[in-house]
């Protein structure tokens, strides 16, 4: 193209406009401007200020942002030699500033901290304090208005980075202070920072896509098209999935408890369901005795036994406790039909449902209730699920209490997020609803298999709101075994699958964007199953076929992936900090992928299809055993890998040289998905659960007094129905096998109960409870489980996850899983724990 020597480009003129303006003060011949031109152009030499480009708008701020950082960093580094050094020359010596750093990094773990590293510590405190005022203080997306003018700059800047094509050198130096940004300011406290987090991981990702799109494909080889085009879907679901989850859990809504009115009149009356279908009486039972106690007006209250199993026992129960029971004369629809059943012979202004194995604090509805009466609109509370057993893959990686469930990302964050966006929505159990509103839809949702959430999408539709109160109010079991548990999922999978089908969130009216996005989320959560198995086998078309799936230069690749993969951790990490760990919900996606990829196909091709299964809960496991059957498709993609392994090594030694690191990259692949696989295997060691009742960790004050009447103070360090391990601060003398009375508070009342000392030790005692009659037995279960702040501290003993300590975790339970599966034969205990 040929340009006229006289001719401007719009840009050249808008900046050369700006400059004028920016010297307008001073003549343009001015010594000191000179000067300051002359220093501005030595800051930023790869900008010529009397020709500008659009690239130039990326440049700038970047290089400006880098001289800020290595201003602050020369700064840091004057303080820090100030505080250690009386006199400062001219011409210095640096050998004992070298030993001066060396023995501050040996001393990091602990010892003394030394005036430099307390300069910097304080530079940044006061840098993070900073951080705090300012995103108190920020309003830009206070309103829809100004949300919708900031996201339209921010995302202009943002899609200026993105498009700047840059050399490698350009893309290495591009890596390297995004990295070092956000590494640097992650554990700096603020909203703003982790707004700046997910903004730094977007760019870097969407930059990736972007390059991703703007890589040609090898269209000349069917093979390598097909596999380029599964890879690049497989990429580009993971790419929507992530920025959905950044809009959902970047703004929380911490909702605090709406009080009552002292009139207990103007109180609505409660009616409390509680389903069943073939779990044992002895799991009913706890459920009921707590609820029979909730706090609430004994004349605004009715609790009914929903029994779909049809059993005389059950009835028997419920007439001696006083409660309903209602049995319908046929079981279709399971759970949401026997819901819809008890609708019809039921009349309270509210609904409280709570699954049989969930048992609630009596503080419940006084926490729950009081929004009803402010907001006429409001058809759902919903709180969050606390489990106090260990799910299938806890007991058998034995990390329960010491890592986040699964269940506290939801709860703990992802359900916050919807909340913001009036989104949160019913989880089937310990929540509240309307009834007016429920009878409006059609009562509960029979369509899907989830008749939950199909239901809080019908009266979001309808515009009514929905609140959600993260305080833990009640607590369930949770599945023990594999095969359970994988079932759950399954029939989650198939349901969230039946409602994108045929109640599409972004199909329809009623709803606002952010709600569409909130429960399309929550949908797309479970269409993971063919991109993780995807993501586990992409490398063998390479190393079997000689499939390109990417026509580029191995280290360009690199650039682009790897600070990817890095970023979008590191603001997970960040955002998500308490609520997840990233290996283990890594290794908890990759058992689920196979298993989900069946339901959800099935839903979206026929939505009528699959029935409603029982999750197995409470049945315990007699001995150590390796489920071949659950863990055979992981066995076959770890055959495939590391025959793949073996194919590299092959064109490694017979291939041409310059495909050598291809051949690594893809061959490091397998051997990550070996490793990832390995878990697998180790979550499908069962561990045997003999415990008939399971025991709560929690620590309750307690009294205990011996046939002598000695009394002492002590604290529980887990209790069952069962029995009770007790810690006494004080010498005792309680033996093994005395009778003795231990005493619980609840609600300004005390209760002593009896029972058996099973072993005496030092500074406790185990006990074994020998209730007298069925309601002491029912008292204890008020006592303990009824407590309204039994689960506030459940989460404290979390370990906090570092960034990359997923990796070290990764190679050794990958290495124990194959160890575990080996080691498993019939009749031989199991050697690996």
């Amino acid at each position: 193209m040929i340009i006229k020597e006289a001719e401007y480009s719009t840009t050249a003129r808008f900046f050369y406009f700006i400059k004028l303006l920016f010297f307008k003060v001073e003549r343009v011949d001015h010594p000191p401007t000179l000067r300051t031109e002359s220093q501005v152009n030595a800051w930023f030499p790869q900008i010529n200020f009397n020709s500008f480009e659009w690239a130039d708008i990326v440049r700038f701020p970047l290089q400006l942002i880098w001289i800020i950082v290595v201003t602050v960093l020369g700064t840091l580094k004057q303080c820090a030699f100030r505080k250690t050094s009386t006199v400062v020359h001219e011409k210095r010596n640096y050998l004992p500033e070298v030993h001066f750093l060396l023995g501050k990094l040996k001393r990091r773990q602990g010892g003394r901290r030394d005036e430099c590293r307390g300069t910097r510590e304080n530079v940044i405190d006061r840098f993070g304090k900073k951080l705090i005022e300012y995103g108190d203080q920020l309003t830009i997306f206070d309103t829809h208005s100004k949300r919708v003018i900031s996201f339209v700059v921010l995302g202009f800047f943002a899609a200026l980075i993105v498009s700047t094509p840059f050399s490698m050198l350009g893309q290495s130096i591009f890596v390297f202070f995004m990295l070092s940004l956000s590494y640097i300011i992650r554990n700096s406290p603020g909203r703003l920072v982790n707004m700046v987090m997910i903004s730094l991981s977007l760019i870097v990702s969407t930059r990736y896509l972007w390059w991703r799109l703007s890589v040609p494909l090898n269209v000349d080889k069917s093979l390598d098209l097909v596999w380029g085009i599964v890879l690049l879907l497989a990429e580009s679901y993971a790419f929507i999935f992530m920025v959905f989850g950044y809009l959902q859990s970047g703004w929380l809504m911490r909702r605090g408890i709406t009080p009552l009115p002292h009139d207990v009149d103007q109180w609505p009356t409660v009616d409390v369901f509680i389903p069943t279908y073939n779990e044992p009486l002895e799991i009913i039972r706890t459920t009921v005795y707590s609820a029979i106690r909730l706090d609430w007006p004994s004349s605004k209250l009715k609790i009914y036994l929903l029994d779909d199993g049809h059993r005389d026992s059950f009835k028997t129960f419920a007439q001696e406790h006083g409660i309903e029971y209602l049995s319908r004369p046929s079981n279709e629809h399971a759970k949401a039909g026997n819901l819809n059943y008890a609708l019809q012979h039921s009349q309270g202004d509210l609904v409280v449902i709570f699954d049989c194995d969930h048992v609630p604090t009596r503080s419940f509805l006084q926490v729950t209730t009081g929004g009803f009466l402010e907001d006429p609109k409001l058809f759902l509370v919903q709180t969050p699920h606390q489990f106090y057993s260990a799910d299938s893959f806890e007991k058998n990686l034995g990390n329960f209490r010491l890592i986040p469930n699964e269940s506290e990302l939801f709860y703990g964050l992802v359900q916050k997020g919807n909340d913001f966006w009036n989104a949160s929505f019913f989880c089937g159990s310990c929540a509240v609803l309307k009834r007016e509103m429920l009878l409006e839809v059609g009562g509960i949702a029979v369509d899907t298999v989830t008749e939950d959430a199909h239901t809080s999408l019908k009266l979001h539709r309808l515009g009514y709101h929905s609140h959600y109160i993260g305080i833990p109010q009640a607590a369930g079991l949770s599945p023990e075994k594999l095969v359970d548990l994988l079932g759950q999922r399954m029939r989650w999978a198939r349901g969230m699958a039946q409602i994108f089908r045929i109640d599409n969130p972004f199909l329809g009216t009623g709803l606002t964007w952010m709600q569409r996005v909130c429960y399309s989320t929550a949908m797309l959560n479970f269409f993971s199953g063919i991109p993780r198995l995807i993501f586990l086998t992409a490398p063998l078309g390479f190393l079997f076929f000689h499939a390109y799936l990417i026509i580029a230069p191995v280290t360009t690749v690199l650039l682009y992936v790897l600070p990817h993969m890095v970023h979008a951790m590191i603001a997970k990490t960040r955002v998500q900090d308490g609520f997840r760990s990233n290996f283990f919900s890594e290794v908890y996606e990759t058992v689920l992928s196979w298993y989900i990829v069946g339901p959800t196909t099935m839903a979206l091709l026929d939505p009528t299809k699959g029935n409603f299964n029982v999750t197995g809960k409470g049945e315990g496991l007699r001995e150590d055993f390796f489920d071949f059957k659950r863990a055979s498709p992981y066995l076959a993609i770890i055959i495939l890998n590391v025959m793949g392994i073996i194919a590299g090594f092959y064109r490694a030694n017979s291939g041409p040289f310059n495909e050598l690191f291809s051949v690594i990259m893809n061959m490091s692949w397998c051997i990550y998905n070996c490793f990832m696989l390995g878990c697998a295997l180790f979550v499908a060691t069962e561990i045997h659960q003999i415990r008939a009742k399971h025991r709560v960790q929690v620590s309750l004050n307690v009294s205990v007094r011996g046939v002598d009447g000695k009394c002492f103070l002590g604290k529980t360090q887990d209790f069952s129905e069962g029995g009770a391990a007790i810690s006494l601060g004080e010498q005792h003398d309680v033996r093994q096998f005395d009778y003795v009375w231990v005493g619980f508070s609840c609600a300004n009342r005390e209760k002593t109960f009896p029972c058996r000392v099973l072993t005496a030790f030092d500074n406790g005692i185990r006990v074994q409870w020998a209730f007298e009659s069925e309601a002491q037995r029912c008292q204890f279960i008020q006592f303990t489980f009824g407590q309204a702040s039994l689960w506030l501290d459940w989460s404290d003993h979390i370990q906090m996850e570092h960034p990359f300590a997923g990796v070290l975790k990764l190679f050794s339970v990958g290495i124990l899983g194959y160890l575990r599966m080996i080691q498993r034969t019939p009749g031989v205990p199991l050697l690996v724990r």
